[in-house]
């Protein structure tokens, strides 16, 4: 009889990873459409690079996705609207952006989620200090500081989760506070090239960051190399039509390919944006 060692290692099932089990169970109970995008990302990276050479500092290129993405969100609040156990819409004012940081906890490379709060009322230099802070110590983050409560309440039985679960989705404000009000995740981060990532979420718009390829663009009449980004939008069509969520990812693109808030990224946006 083959013994652990001999073919094969034996580990525990690392218990944060519960959640993620959990996460699919509740998003299934979703009726979900996607759109994959392509939106043109040259300007804000030719930004980045030129600010490195210029500087030495790195900025988060997700900390600008986030300061855009909030922006399209908050001049169409129905994008992130949920419903209440009295079946009324809630449409939030504040953007509240879930997204995941990679650190390094316990010696080990960690996705540790982290929430953007009002992220409609923060300048793309405010995201991007709060995104490095998490990353320099993360054991100061809100989510880490939860990480033992987590843990505890992960040793309940699945199908008492699930009862949690569905009544914290019933209640906006509750899940607003534990799990924000938009979903962003990158999964370009981890590799090179293009490619769309296709996640399950929970939220009533999810967005997953994929590669970024260069790819030959006409531009006034020109062809000319640029950097696209490939992009997921994930809404819950039970609140969701189509003309919105398209015209949502219309003002999305424009801000970033228009590159919204580059003149000064230390400024604070408006409220309410052209579309």
């Amino acid at each position: 009889m083959t013994k652990p060692g001999d073919e094969y290692d034996v580990v525990p099932f690392p218990r944060m990873r519960q959640l993620i089990v959990d996460s699919g169970r509740l998003a299934k109970q979703k009726h979900r459409i996607r759109a994959l995008v392509e939106f043109d990302v040259t300007k804000a990276r030719s930004f980045i690079n030129e600010h490195k050479a210029r500087t030495g500092e790195t900025l988060s290129f997700t900390a600008y996705v986030i300061f855009c993405l909030s922006r399209a969100v908050e001049a169409d609040k129905n994008i992130h609207a949920y419903r209440n156990w009295r079946n009324n819409l809630i449409m939030f004012k504040d953007v509240d952006v879930l997204t995941y940081v990679e650190v390094v906890m316990d010696g080990n490379q960690f996705p540790l989620a982290h929430i953007v709060r009002a992220a409609n009322r923060k300048s793309w230099h405010e995201i991007h200090e709060e995104i490095r802070s998490v990353q320099a110590d993360p054991e100061k983050g809100p989510k880490a500081r939860q990480r033992q409560t987590i843990e505890w309440i992960l040793l309940l039985p699945s199908f008492f989760r699930d009862i949690v679960y569905r009544l914290v989705n019933r209640r906006p404000h509750l899940w607003k506070q534990q799990v924000g009000t938009v979903y962003l995740t990158s999964v370009g981060m981890f590799g090179k090239g293009s490619g769309w990532g296709i996640a399950f979420s929970a939220h009533t718009l999810g967005i997953v960051l994929g590669g970024i390829r260069e790819t030959p663009v006409v531009i006034d009449g020109r062809v000319e190399v640029r950097e696209c980004l490939n992009v997921t939008a994930d809404f819950d069509h039970d609140l969701i039509d189509g003309g919105p969520a398209a015209r949502f990812i219309e003002h999305f693109k424009k801000l970033i390919e228009n590159g919204h808030g580059l003149e000064n990224k230390t400024q604070m946006g408006s409220s309410m944006h052209e579309k």
